[in-house]
């Protein structure tokens, strides 16, 4: 009997060694805290709505763009070098070689941006409902991001019966259908983005800014905001998806002191999911004018600066 009791009891003990050695081997669960997909995100988020929002100041006051130009003339602030031109119902802007714009970033290239297929045909302006514009680019860089629009269609939803005055009782609304890649600066991975968002005006009934179907968007003034889906490959090679809803940018609201045109969004979120990672939920904040926002993986909050 003490020989079994003897055997028994060793046999214990060197199965909890062997427990503990291999508690020891196992390596300890790594904490999923990678935000630069998350952040990746929030650039490609701004440069597309960038291409788009150039083209909505373009083809409201057909020539002028006061949130990326000087108020004299066709100048690109600092710069002096970006063209507009209108031929035929399609608008080019060329920044040239270098355009140091009202934004603070720096952009050149070329984009152009069609608005021969609206219909009615008399719907010239963005702001008139059956507006229909496709964009494109040629060589279009943006601080040292490179961009290629596959396709980029932007259409007033808007309903054909508003009426023309102010106050129309209804904001106007805009569908925003896009394929981008962006190459980042110095080779470091490409983004492709496809994206199907919905854009509405939201101070639609600031006589203000909306002056009716006679007059221009004021959009130094204007507050708009954005909902929808995209999904593409980041620049880690991962398969990503994302939900915006109530993304919101205030022209009004200019945070960085030497770059008075530059508006991020103020509030909204953006559930962002690369490949079979957490999702990363980006929270733009309620309403507050700066370049804070928060990024929260698996319950733990990170914190990140806005581009």
């Amino acid at each position: 009997m003490k020989s079994v009791f003897k055997l028994i009891s060793t046999f214990l003990l060197l199965l909890s060694l062997f427990v503990l050695a291999c508690r020891k081997d196992d390596p300890a669960p790594s904490t999923d805290s990678d935000t630069t997909s998350a952040s990746d995100d929030a650039i490609a988020e701004t440069i597309v709505n960038d291409l788009e929002a150039v083209g909505a100041e373009a083809a409201e006051n057909q020539g002028s763009l006061t949130n990326f130009k000087s108020a004299s003339g066709t100048a690109i602030s600092l710069a002096n070098c970006a063209t507009v031109s209108i031929v035929n119902k399609i608008i080019t802007v060329d920044f040239g070689t270098s355009c140091l714009c009202n934004d603070g970033r720096t952009r050149s290239g070329k984009l152009i941006y069609d608005f021969s297929a609206s219909s009615p045909s008399t719907a010239i302006r963005y702001r008139n409902p059956g507006f229909d514009m496709k964009l494109s680019s040629q060589n279009y860089v943006v601080d040292g991001y490179s961009v290629t629009i596959t396709s980029k269609q932007v259409k007033n939803t808007t309903p054909l019966t508003l009426p023309t005055g102010l106050n129309p009782g209804t904001n106007l609304t805009w569908s925003i259908n896009s394929n981008i890649s962006i190459v980042k600066p110095s080779n470091a991975g490409t983004i492709t983005r496809l994206t199907s968002y919905t854009k509405e005006l939201l101070n639609t009934n600031d006589t203000n800014c909306y002056r009716g179907q006679f007059k221009s968007i004021v959009w130094t003034l204007a507050k708009v905001k954005f909902n929808g889906n995209s999904n593409g490959i980041n620049a880690k090679g991962e398969n990503y998806t994302n939900t915006a809803t109530d993304l919101v940018r205030d022209m009004n609201c200019s945070p960085f002191p030497n770059k008075p045109k530059r508006h991020p969004f103020i509030s909204g979120k953006l559930n962002h999911t690369p490949g079979t990672k957490a999702t990363r939920y980006i929270d733009y904040g309620n309403g507050a004018c700066d370049i804070n926002a928060t990024v929260t993986i698996n319950g733990v909050i990170y914190n990140i600066t806005l581009p």
